[in-house]
């Protein structure tokens, strides 16, 4: 996009997910730390992307209860 001769660069203002530092980067891009933390990363391997994220609903069990079953009390403030 140019106006009378200028090209016009849209921005957007991003926190740093490594320092928490703000800056400034390009509208529409992925970038997620600062150009100096971006650099300090760049020396680390790769994350490997085949990882599962880990879900507690898939250890799941069943617990059965013994004796009698317990009367619910509430408070003034609790349940009406």
């Amino acid at each position: 996009m140019e106006a009378e001769g200028l090209e016009i660069i849209r921005l957007e203002l991003k926190y740093c997910e490594r320092c928490g530092g703000l800056w400034m980067r390009t509208q529409g891009t992925g970038d997620i730390y600062c150009p100096a933390c971006a650099e300090q990363m760049s020396d680390l391997p790769a994350a490997r992307g085949n990882r599962k994220p880990y879900s507690p609903g898939h250890d799941r069990f069943e617990i059965k209860g013994q004796g009698e079953e317990l009367p619910v009390f509430c408070g003034e403030w609790g349940n009406a």
